[in-house]
């Protein structure tokens, strides 16, 4: 692939000298050692202490040689004509491969040279590491991109989006071809930038600061009181810091604008961590009190610091329990509304968290509702008679979303699916299911029950 030498970015080969060192280390972690990318990528950018724009570089690096790892690996497989003896070379050629195939901005001389560089610095004394990558990358610069031909579409689609084959085959047989490459397609665009604004916080003045500040908030789609953003850095922001406005997918708000409140509930919070619909129900009872559980004691913190920077901490509870435990630590019907967002596949995330596609399989679908079947089980019964039960995951599958609630009805007739409308969005047989390509948000499921009357 022939690019345009760009003389700026070649003065500032020193620094993102730094910033490819730190970007191989984390793959080496998150592709080699199964580390998670953004615990892995946090760490090695505090140790290195880089500027804003090398950080950047970095972590362009990173998440974009996640993204596209089949891909890649599909453009290297043929070129590397000997086994990859040292953890480096491989991620080492797969993000210059990203940075060749994807970065048009960097020279491919820039590339070979700074992987060139990394091999002499990872590889071991009197490695062949150096002769490799000088060869293969060469090899890849010489040659287009290639991919597989149409014959076998599921593995045209894995190759093409950088998707398992398993899921590929998945969205094919519930949504068929046009509208699974408009899925895949979709989970590969760079994911928007959301704020939610506190229900305590004007919308009009939050939306003057933001502009003053060069954020350029736009309305969303879906919810009223979120707003896209045009680039990062919000987190840094006093709005943020002083609780007026949180991160938080505007698909993933819908879950606990389902419910009908009133303001002073006792709810239910059965899977809380890291906090954000916690903070969003306790902002909807200022005379009641929610009840945030998690199974890991150290994520309440999470829960707990969220609720603190949003101003709500008076009105929540946290608990360290297994939700499936529920009904031994509360009396039954001790609460008026129950949120179950369970923990789920997440394959509603993959555009925010690439490497969850490379994860997950088949059988975590049904190992997961099993799970998920359990929590409802153990927390129906702590729902006071005309209250709400709230079941939401950030997944797409049928088996984790639709079946789920199949059976739990079958299991509890009592329940019924309840109508509802949660901010722009109406369901009006109960659940609503929200996918990748529809508004650009996150993948989404949310249904609603309540006791037969």
């Amino acid at each position: 692939m022939v690019k345009v030498i760009n003389l700026k970015w070649e003065k500032r080969l020193l620094t993102n000298r730094n910033a490819r060192a730190v970007a191989l280390d984390t793959l080496i972690r998150v592709l080699e050692k199964d580390s998670y990318s953004n615990i892995s990528l946090n760490n090695e950018l505090q140790k290195a202490h880089l500027s804003a724009n090398d950080s950047n570089f970095a972590t362009r690096i990173v998440y974009g040689t996640i993204q596209y790892k089949i891909y890649l690996e599909y453009q290297l497989h043929d070129l590397i004509k000997t086994k990859l003896k040292e953890i480096y070379l491989r991620p080492l050629l797969l993000m210059s491969a990203y940075q060749i195939i994807f970065m048009d901005k960097v020279p491919n001389r820039a590339v070979l040279n700074e992987a060139n560089k990394l091999a002499k610095q990872f590889g071991k004394v009197n490695s062949n590491g150096f002769r490799i990558v000088n060869g293969v990358l060469r090899a890849l610069i010489r040659r287009r991109p290639i991919l597989p031909t149409l014959d076998n579409l599921p593995f045209y689609l894995s190759v093409k989006e950088s998707v398992p084959e398993w899921l590929v085959e998945y969205l094919l047989k519930h949504w068929g071809a046009e509208r699974t490459a408009s899925i895949l397609s979709s989970i590969n665009e760079p994911a928007k930038n959301i704020v939610r604004v506190s229900q305590a916080t004007n919308l009009a003045n939050v939306i003057s600061e933001m502009n003053q500040l060069g954020f350029n908030p736009q309305e969303s789609t879906l919810n009223l009181n979120e707003l896209i953003v045009s680039h990062g850095g919000i987190s840094k922001t006093s709005l943020f810091k002083n609780g007026e406005i949180t991160i938080q997918d505007e698909a993933a708000s819908l879950a606990v604008q389902a419910f009908d409140f009133v303001g002073n509930e006792q709810v239910l919070d059965a899977c809380s961590a890291p906090g954000g619909k916690t903070v969003q129900i306790a902002e909807n009872i200022p005379q009641g009190n929610v009840i945030a559980l998690d199974i890991h004691e150290n994520k309440l913190h999470l829960v707990e610091q969220n609720c603190q920077r949003m101003k709500v901490s008076k009105r929540v509870t946290t608990k360290a329990l297994d939700a499936r435990n529920a009904d031994q630590a509360f009396a039954a019907g001790k609460f008026d509304k129950v949120l179950v967002d369970a923990p789920c596949s997440g394959l509603g995330l993959i555009r925010r968290k690439p490497e969850i596609r490379y994860n997950k399989k088949l059988t975590d679908l049904t190992d997961l509702q099993k799970i998920q079947l359990q929590i409802l089980d153990h927390v129906c019964s702590l729902l006071r008679s005309g209250g709400e039960l709230v079941y939401s995951t950030c997944t797409i599958t049928q088996e984790e979303d639709e079946d789920v609630v199949k059976i739990f009805l079958k299991k509890h007739p009592e329940f019924e699916l309840k109508p509802f409308k949660a901010a722009k969005m109406q369901a009006p047989n109960g659940m609503l299911k929200i996918l990748p390509d529809s508004y650009g948000s996150d993948g989404f499921f949310i249904s609603k029950f309540v006791v037969r009357g």
